[in-house]
């Protein structure tokens, strides 16, 4: 498996021209190139702290099974309610009172035989009316404003659902696969206030040497076993939801004619982002820059089509792992990749 740009030789005119055009549809069709996938549990949409290895923020996921959490009902559709709810001037209890004022003076120059607005023919009784208006309005005002804070006295002292957990990693970056040592940065922000009572709790995960090393082996599982197009082996090493984003990227080399022939991955440097215990899940962010033989071949002919035949291709990536908590260093699997910006 790669996840690299593809680059050409040198070669005749025609045949580089030839590569430029055909690179971009054969480099759209391999994973993590040009995109992210995969998820990281409730930190899915949220970036992960950079490290000395990726220190640019890691490019957002934007292929995953992971529903991005909505925004709550109840003020999505308090919006759009209350700007429909909300009167104009005669629906207002001031102009509610006013045009009620204003009738009854009407009528009541009607039965004095004076004419419908005689009632109001003078200032003082225009001002009158205003007045009177203007302390009822207040009063119901004050009335309505007394009700609505009892209200909220009432829904505030009302038990608060459990809320999200959220702690900082500290430093728990370190060296592995000859990588060089570096602390991970602050926990990635997870999902909004707000989240639902049923939101799994977040808390730290201290990750070991051990840990640090069965990362290594499933890179280079990983690479390989996309490289030989063996399904089996990626099954055993990857999420089944990372499985079925690559056996759709092999059927696609497949329905072009190519095979991405990836060997020899090897970690040059890697530090942990971030990690944690997401419910009954285990989860590891860790930045890896590693080299990798990476070629495209036609699939009839084994004719060469794109990369370096004669060198490594050398990137960083940010890979995320999960595990049933409680699970062995081996039951780590490859969950997300995300391409460093």
């Amino acid at each position: 498996m790669t996840f690299r740009r593809i680059t050409t030789s040198k070669m005749a005119a025609m045949a580089v021209a030839l590569s430029v055009a055909l690179a971009p549809a054969l480099a759209e069709a391999r994973p993590g190139v040009g995109g992210s996938s995969g998820s990281r549990g409730a930190k899915t949409f949220s970036a992960p702290p950079a490290t000395q290895t990726a220190p640019s923020a890691a490019a957002p996921i934007q292929r995953t099974m992971t529903p991005q959490s909505q925004p709550n009902v109840g003020q999505a559709a308090a919006a759009p309610a209350a700007a429909a709810a909300r009167p104009g001037f005669f629906g207002s209890s001031l102009g509610r009172g006013l045009m009620a004022g204003l009738l009854g003076a009407g009528l009541f120059g009607l039965l004095s035989g004076s004419g419908l607005f005689s009632g109001l023919g003078s200032m003082s009784s225009i001002i009158g009316l205003l007045l009177q208006v203007g302390l009822l309005f207040i009063v119901v005002r004050l009335a309505m404003n007394f009700f609505a804070r009892r209200r909220e006295q009432q829904f505030a002292s009302a038990p608060a659902g459990a809320g999200m957990q959220r702690e900082g990693l500290g430093n728990l970056g370190g060296m592995f696969g000859g990588g060089s040592a570096s602390g991970a940065g602050p926990s990635g922000a997870g999902p909004s206030a707000g989240v639902s009572a049923a939101a799994p709790v977040i808390s730290n995960l201290q990750i070991s040497p051990e840990d640090f090393a069965a990362f290594e082996r499933k890179l280079g599982e990983v690479q390989s076993a996309y490289g030989e197009e063996n399904l089996d082996r990626l099954r055993r090493a990857v999420t089944p939801e990372m499985a079925s984003y690559f056996a759709e990227d092999l059927a696609d080399n497949a329905r072009k004619g190519v095979i991405n022939k990836v060997s020899g991955a090897k970690l040059l440097e890697g530090d942990l982002s971030e990690a944690w215990r997401e419910g009954n899940e285990d989860y590891a962010t860790v930045a890896m820059r590693f080299s990798v033989m990476d070629t495209i071949v036609e699939r009839a002919t084994g004719a060469y089509v794109s990369g370096d035949r004669t060198a490594p291709s050398e990137v960083t990536e940010i890979w995320t792992f999960t595990r049933r908590s409680g699970g062995t260093v081996e039951d780590w699997k490859l969950s997300a990749i995300q391409q460093a910006a």
